[in-house]
């Protein structure tokens, strides 16, 4: 084991594709934080993970997990790095906190809505300190970018413009069930999700395509340009309160489930319109001056001087982070909140779950942030919430 002392200890919870890179960037912060164990319910998985740690400190040390909740109530682990599909990140959240670990939770937060104020009642209650992984907060083009808005640099907001990327994954028309694979507890990786025949596409990265464990572009892009819309507008607390849309969506037989392209639109309290649909990846900020255009790249505004303004000491200036994991880390050891609290997950993953609804429905809904209810609909209130298959629970 290396040196850990005065070092914040991590246990990682998913440890393939974007658990990796996660598990080998928290990894690179070596003077504030070790890693010290890996958890997967796949073994090549964990072992690929348990493989990166100990090559990066030299030894054998580093502990391996089949199920979570040992991983939580080991003392071995200060805080968790959760890297899951999306079904499990409450659940697994809720318990990690109920075990006294502080929270890095990937976006989005959640499944579904009412699961996501649950969380939020839990980590007051505990008093833990949760980052969820909505890193666009934490890069210099979108603080930039929300802070000439926050400050109308370029006037009043007339419409805001999102685009997300189409999916990069497709399946057959038709499908069947396959063998499971030995390395992987199929079971267990369903956990609160509906019973399912197994099928190599319903796991791993794929399962963002499925309905039971995911939103697909709209909760995986979406996210991400959607919390910079709630952040630019100061509605990190609330949300819309209008939502429309449709989508183009897979036949019944196949087993993706999500849609393949989206045009959805949002409105807030204020007025103001966002309208996002499948294309590139980019936010486009429409003012009476001109426009903004931001994306992981670069800050663009149409006229180009306004990119350049330099805001006075009196203005309106935001949370600065310059890497979301550091900050994490930091929360840790201060007990501040981070940049992506829980809260701030719940609402922005809140809009994707409005969006999918009211594709899914075919109709225009009116929401109420405050009671986090559909007005007058009983049947899209209906989608607020899902049950766990048992014996899983909040």
């Amino acid at each position: 084991m290396p040196d850990i002392e005065g070092r914040i200890r991590l246990g990682f919870i998913g440890t393939a594709n974007q658990g990796l890179g996660n598990l080998k960037n928290f990894m690179k912060l070596d003077k504030d934080c070790v890693a010290t164990a890996v958890c997967d319910v796949d073994s090549k998985n964990m072992a690929a993970g348990k493989a990166a740690v100990d090559e990066f400190y030299g030894n054998s040390d580093c502990k391996t997990f089949h199920d979570f909740r040992e991983l939580d109530r080991w003392d071995g682990i200060d805080a968790v790095v959760i890297t899951t599909p999306d079904h499990w990140h409450v659940l697994m959240a809720a318990d990690a906190a109920r075990n006294g670990k502080d929270i890095y939770l990937e976006k989005p937060m959640t499944l579904f809505v009412s699961e996501g104020r649950a969380l939020c009642d839990i980590i007051k209650k505990t008093g833990r300190i949760l980052q969820v992984g909505s890193q666009q907060r934490s890069m210099p083009m979108f603080h930039k970018a929300c802070e000439l808005i926050r400050n109308r640099v370029l006037g009043d907001i007339k419409w805001i413009e999102v685009e997300i990327p189409p999916n990069n994954k497709t399946c057959e028309k038709s499908w069947s069930p396959m063998p499971v694979p030995p390395e992987l507890d199929y079971d267990f990786w369903l956990g609160p999700a509906p019973e399912a025949p197994y099928h190599e596409q319903r796991c791993h990265y794929q399962f963002r395509f499925i309905r039971d464990y995911s939103g697909g572009q709209v909760t995986n892009f979406g996210a991400h340009h959607l919390d910079i819309v709630q952040w630019a507008l100061d509605m990190d607390a609330s949300g819309p309160v209008a939502v429309w849309g449709k989508g183009e969506y897979p036949e019944p037989q196949e087993l993706f489930s999500t849609a393949k392209t989206v045009d959805f639109g949002l409105r807030y309290a204020n007025g103001i319109e966002v309208r996002c649909k499948t294309g590139q990846s980019k936010v486009v900020f429409h003012c009476e001056k001109g426009t903004l255009d931001v994306d992981r790249s670069r800050v663009l505004t149409d006229p180009p001087e306004y990119a350049d303004t330099v805001l006075p000491p009196n203005a309106i200036h935001l949370y600065k982070s310059d890497n979301h994991k550091q900050n994490f880390l930091d929360c840790i050891r201060t007990r501040q909140q981070p940049i992506c609290t829980v809260e701030i997950g719940h609402r922005s993953a809140t809009c994707c779950h409005l969006a999918n609804i009211a594709m899914l429905l075919g109709r225009e809904l009116k929401w109420d942030p405050a009671a986090e209810r559909f007005v007058g609909d009983d049947e899209a209130n209906a989608m607020l919430t899902r049950p766990y298959r048992a014996p899983w629970h909040l």
